[in-house]
């Protein structure tokens, strides 16, 4: 038994001892010192962002963090955040891609989750183009006037007959015939249909899957394992999405 306890005190000073002497050769912000292993996750709590606050007052408004195999720098002073976002958006434009967006390389293709780069800057020539412009905001109002009329009828028409509204369902399947009108010219849902939209499900469960907590997004010495099945369902929501498209679109 005691020899147990040395080996597993040994190792466990000796990874102390790496983790200390490989933060030391970087130049980093000031922070609490890490954990072996899990580094400073055992610190963020329940409420991450009150933790993390409290340890700004600590280690000022610029502070790194070990999270696992992933060292992060945050920012807690709106002042230093302008300066990032509005004159270093360049260095600093990059997102943290999390795992379960890797599911069919989504985030290889998608203009939120791609870096600047000569693809990112295609797809945002694209959308600000054909899509997002004031022109095509313009040509597009109508669209968005006759929905929301139709969104308006339906109401009118539950409370005629004394029905209760789902104002999720409706919403949804308002804001999903605008946008499939600005990209196909045709609606994806019947608006005056009381059955369930089975995309807003599907929608939800990937948002669930990428919300939650990820082991590999702080290990990514695990992606290939996928130790809590995150990725894998995320998968499966992706293949349903793909799939009901192609039935609405088709």
């Amino acid at each position: 038994m005691d020899y147990y306890i040395l080996v597993f005190g040994s190792i466990f000073a000796l990874s102390f001892i790496y983790t200390l002497a490989k933060l030391s050769s970087k130049k980093l912000p000031p922070g609490p010192l890490p954990w072996p292993i899990i580094g400073n996750i055992h610190l963020l709590g329940e409420k991450p962002h009150v933790s993390l606050a409290n340890l700004a007052k600590i280690y000022g408004p610029i502070m790194s963090l070990k999270l696992g195999q992933i060292t992060t720098v945050v920012i807690s002073s709106s002042t230093i955040a302008k300066h990032v976002l509005k004159n270093q958006d360049q260095v600093f434009s990059t997102r943290f891609v999390p795992n379960a967006l890797q599911a069919h390389n989504y985030c290889k293709f998608s203009v939120i989750w791609l870096p600047v780069c000569p693809q990112w800057r295609t797809l945002r020539r694209i959308l600000n183009t054909n899509l997002l412009s004031s022109s095509r905001l313009d040509a597009n109002q109508h669209v968005r006037s006759q929905k929301m009329k139709e969104l308006i009828d339906y109401c009118a028409k539950c409370s005629q007959q004394g029905e209760a509204v789902d104002v999720g369902q409706a919403a949804f399947k308002t804001n999903l015939n605008m946008l499939s009108n600005t990209l196909f010219s045709k609606d994806l849902v019947d608006p005056f249909s009381d059955s369930k939209v089975e995309m807003k499900d599907v929608i939800w469960q990937v948002m669930v899957e990428v919300g939650k907590p990820n082991l590999v997004d702080f290990f990514p010495i695990f992606e290939k394992i996928d130790l809590q099945g995150v990725r894998r369902r995320t998968t499966i929501h992706f293949d349903k999405l793909f799939k009901i498209f192609d039935d609405l679109i088709c």
